[in-house]
């Protein structure tokens, strides 16, 4: 098995994006871990669903 592009980590106040590629946060601060947009950006990466992840869980922390 491959390693990971994106991963969360724990940060204090949530969970933030890590991108090992690139080696830099990703995305924003996320109050729950977002395992089904992990699961998208390490996947298929579909731009539509990704986007669609993201305004769900900005929606959330609202």
């Amino acid at each position: 098995m491959s390693r990971r592009r994106y991963v969360a980590r724990g940060v204090p106040g949530g969970y933030r994006i890590w991108d090992n590629k690139a080696r830099r946060w990703w995305g924003d601060l996320y109050e729950l871990c977002p395992d089904d947009l992990l699961a998208e950006l390490n996947g298929e990466a579909n731009y539509e669903r990704i986007t669609a992840l993201l305004r769900r869980y900005r929606a959330l922390r609202r």
